[in-house]
């Protein structure tokens, strides 16, 4: 059996950390967006829902053209990502209308569909046994690339917005240059099959398929609206407890609580080596869709009890996303594994777009503390579709 070199993982982790933090680098310097160019109401919505927009045309053009098995998926990680990092840094020229900004983050989804899948291909293409585990480090990587440009926008009081968008495409550019310097193609890249729309079908047909599938479904309806509206959130606190606080501690805290999550990713992927993917999601689906439950009650808690739930939930909320990867390409039909990753991702991540709509629909409705209890229904639709997987012995 061939040994992995000890550069691979680490090499893959730290590319992928460093070419998605241009994820949310729209929503860590909107509040600067707002107070300078007068953006409407609702834009923070509508920035998110045009990148997880522009990710899923992008996943699909991917998978439609085979980009990633026609050309090696390490070039096309760094092409993905200098693109990524071009359009992230073109938001300084946007100007003072919404549209251009919008187009510009769309564009930057759209590149991301050929970091993070392609990044999950080539640690492929290096471990099989324990693929599992590696795919817990790697969206822990992701989770922390989310939550960098919080980091920088908190550390960086004095540092103009734009300032912030080239630190993080820079970032993102050195991440694609890491990954074709440090990591040639694996003994067990495989050649994928054609897209083929018509997989949609083995999402209802495959018992076992259609229960990861739905849990995942449940766990992003829930994820990035959380991340989304975090900083929300976090001012709510502040106002319910009278406490003045500055845009780079909201910046911080945001980071923190995002950036947690890389913790239930590694932990989870050592944790389901013994126990399997379906228990350890499910632990973690039911902790954050308690958390949900508790946000309201959550808002009269003293700020070292409000960081620790915060925290928890953090880890919680994302921790169960490499274990559902891992059960989703395990039950997907041998014969189109492709095609079904390819359509229940896309299927994800347009939930993601529902669930951010109508959190931020919601704001102007209903109190900020009962607004969260929006994403309870997600956990509860997951476990209740991931149930046949924890039986299964």
């Amino acid at each position: 059996m061939m040994t992995v070199p000890r550069r691979i993982l680490p090499a893959i982790v730290a590319s992928q950390f460093a070419a998605t933090s241009v994820w949310f680098a729209g929503n860590a310097v909107l509040p600067d967006l707002i107070a300078q160019h007068g953006l409407p109401d609702g834009s923070l919505g509508a920035i998110t829902i045009a990148v997880q927009a522009g990710f899923i045309a992008g996943t699909l053009v991917f998978a439609v053209l085979g980009i990633a098995d026609r050309f090696s998926p390490a070039k096309v990680f760094l092409a993905a990502s200098l693109l990524a990092a071009l359009f992230n840094a073109a938001a300084c020229l946007a100007g003072d209308a919404l549209w251009p900004l919008l187009g510009l983050r769309f564009a930057v989804g759209f590149c991301l569909a050929g970091v993070y899948p392609v990044g999950m291909r080539i640690a492929a293409g290096w471990y099989d046994r324990d693929l599992g585990k590696a795919l817990g480090y790697l969206v822990g990587a992701l989770v922390l690339g989310t939550a960098l440009p919080h980091l920088v926008r908190g550390l960086g009081t004095s540092m103009p917005w734009q300032g912030v968008m080239l630190t993080v495409s820079a970032i993102a550019a050195l991440g694609g240059v890491l990954m074709i310097l440090a990591v040639p193609d694996g003994p067990h890249l495989k050649s994928g099959s054609s897209f083929d729309p018509t997989a949609l079908a083995a999402v209802f047909r495959s018992p076992e398929f259609r229960a990861s599938s739905f849990g995942y479904f449940g766990h992003m309806w829930e994820l990035y609206a959380f991340w989304a509206l975090l900083p929300v959130y976090v001012t709510a606190y502040a106002s319910a407890r009278l406490m003045p606080i500055e845009p780079s501690a909201i910046s911080l805290l945001a980071f923190w609580v995002i950036g947690a999550g890389a913790i239930g990713c590694g932990l989870g992927g050592i944790v389901s080596l013994r126990l399997g993917s379906a228990p350890v999601a499910g632990a973690q689906l039911a902790m954050s869709g308690l958390c949900c439950l508790l946000s309201p009650l959550a808002l009269l808690l003293p700020l070292p009890a409000f960081f620790i739930y915060l925290t928890i939930w953090g880890i919680a909320v994302v921790g169960d996303s490499p274990q559902f990867s891992a059960l989703n390409s395990r039950y997907a039909p041998r014969d189109r594994v492709g095609s079904a990753l390819t359509i229940v991702n896309c299927i994800g991540f347009a939930i993601t777009i529902v669930a951010i709509q109508c959190l931020s629909g919601a704001l102007a409705a209903l109190p900020v503390q009962f607004v969260f209890l929006l994403l309870l229904p997600g956990p509860i639709v997951g476990l209740l579709a991931l149930r046949p997987l924890l039986r299964a012995p």
